[in-house]
């Protein structure tokens, strides 16, 4: 019987295990089962998709959803960062997204068309924000915050974020990544939701503690920063 590229694919990611770094998995990534994990590094993982996006029936696999693996959804996702028409990857990437159920995946997924593309994928990341599930809306955010944030910033960008509530810790925590990092990039204009308490209290200090560990903040920024911190049962 002729082997699927499915098939090759898992083959080839056991030969490529590493049984050590799958323990460190099974404790960075909690959310996954531990069944699903081969245990294949990042760099590994990487190569082998730029390797396999010349394949002509790559679409077998992007097709086959779910995948059995954790390794799998990785190869998956560096697959549409590696894709170069547009539309076709969007398309991937809205199919794909549902499937995504861990903070890896979502944070390593970061196709490169998108940086062509930008008023495009802005409209697509007021859906994703708003989709109401855990890993598309931590998508959403992190695409806004990597390509959002320099010479195409708005203003109105860093309100989406700020209006966004979840009791979801991945959520929460991406809420965080993005002020601390707009902090640094817009200090100016993102400083007043930090002053004027517009996130909720966790996410506010996480955003702070962030801020303060980043090198890219002034040690001044820094320290009226930790004067912000909101103390438990704070207004």
């Amino acid at each position: 019987m002729e082997k699927t590229i499915s098939g090759e694919i898992e083959e080839e990611l056991f030969r490529l295990q590493d049984l050590k770094y799958r323990e460190l998995q099974m404790r960075t990534i909690p959310s996954v089962d531990a069944e699903t994990l081969i245990g294949v590094r990042t760099p590994e993982l990487r190569k082998y998709a730029k390797e396999l996006i010349k394949r002509e029936d790559i679409s077998d696999f992007l097709n086959e959803l779910p995948h059995r693996y954790f390794d799998m959804n990785q190869i998956h996702a560096f697959l549409l960062s590696e894709m170069k028409d547009y539309d076709r990857c969007m398309t991937e990437v809205k199919r794909f997204l549902p499937y995504v159920d861990n903070w890896a995946t979502c944070d390593q997924m970061s196709p490169k068309i998108f940086r062509k593309h930008k008023t495009q994928l802005l409209q697509e990341i007021r859906k994703w924000i708003r989709s109401g599930e855990t890993y598309t809306i931590r998508f959403g955010v992190g695409m806004l915050m990597e390509h959002f944030l320099g010479d195409d910033f708005d203003p109105e960008y860093p309100e989406w974020v700020a209006k966004i509530r979840s009791g979801e810790y991945y959520v929460n925590m991406m809420i965080a990544w993005y002020f601390a990092t707009a902090l640094a990039k817009q200090y100016e204009t993102v400083l007043p939701f930090i002053e004027e308490k517009r996130l909720e209290q966790w996410t506010h200090n996480k955003t702070i503690q962030k801020a303060v560990e980043s090198y890219r903040i002034t040690p001044e920024q820094k320290e009226y920063l930790r004067t912000l911190k909101r103390k438990a049962g704070s207004e």
